[in-house]
């Protein structure tokens, strides 16, 4: 229960990593603050991880609007003084990117709305609270697409890519303030949004037409991943919880894949 003082606010918190990483936060002691664009989804989350016994509240946000802050105060309000911010919100692409083959206009868009402005405005909420306090971490999440370009998703690794920057120019503006700010890089994970590429790919390669999503998951795994196995949001949360404890106190602007060992930095 290393975290049974702490607060922690997950954006994303809804769903996929998001979701998996506050679980793994919660089991740990943390109180959870969940932020999701989509309301009824969020409530969800909630109410799931409140069976578990887990200390949970849900706040509809949208990470991309400047107004988030209302929502960052709601949040210090109902509960009390944020001590870990994770910034897990992201989205791939836009719709109909499972019909393509290369990054759209409108990819790049809003990936970089999301993934990149969104880490970037709700940080600087937060950090403005923990910098009063003179104590905080903030962990962003990126991805191990932002280690090596790759056809057809450059809108989305080149934003994962500016979340690295991002996070390097954050821990550098809040070290001051004793704040610590990291990122982890996951690997390959069966998401909602990794949904979406599997099946992009079955669309586009005749080869993989008659495999189901999860098969070309698995596929893609034994392809390239070292360890042979699939990464979960379990150990995404893990890494979560490593960078938000006592124990790297002494780490900022630090990137950590995990990913199997499919890109290595």
């Amino acid at each position: 229960m290393q975290f049974s003082e702490k607060i922690a606010v997950i954006t994303g918190g809804a769903s996929g990593l998001g979701l998996g990483i506050a679980e793994v936060l919660g089991k740990r002691g943390a109180t959870l603050a969940l932020i999701d664009i989509n309301h009824e989804n969020v409530l969800k989350a909630s109410e799931s991880l409140s069976k578990n016994g887990l200390k949970v509240a849900a706040f509809q946000g949208d990470v991309t609007d400047n107004n988030i802050e209302s929502c960052i105060n709601s949040i210090e309000q109902e509960i009390g003084a944020i001590d870990i911010l994770v910034n897990s919100a992201g989205v791939i692409a836009e719709s109909g990117f499972e019909n393509s083959q290369e990054s759209s206009v409108e990819d790049w868009d809003i990936t970089y709305a999301v993934n990149v402005k969104g880490t970037f405005i709700v940080s600087s909420v937060v950090a403005e609270k923990m910098k009063s306090r003179n104590s905080g971490k903030i962990v962003n999440i990126s991805s191990h697409a932002s280690r090596v370009g790759g056809p057809g998703q450059s809108a989305y690794g080149a934003s994962k890519a500016a979340v690295l920057h991002l996070t390097q120019s954050q821990a550098m503006q809040y070290a001051p303030f004793n704040i610590n700010v990291n990122v982890i890089c996951p690997g390959t994970i069966w998401t909602p949004m990794w949904e979406r590429i599997a099946e992009r790919s079955r669309r586009n390669d005749p080869n993989k037409s008659h495999m189901t999503g999860r098969q070309i998951f698995l596929e893609q795994i034994e392809a390239v991943c070292p360890l042979k196995r699939e990464q979960t949001a379990e150990d995404i949360g893990n890494a979560v919880a490593f960078f938000a404890s006592q124990d790297a106190v002494n780490i900022t602007g630090q990137s950590l894949n995990v990913n199997g060992g499919t890109r290595m930095n």
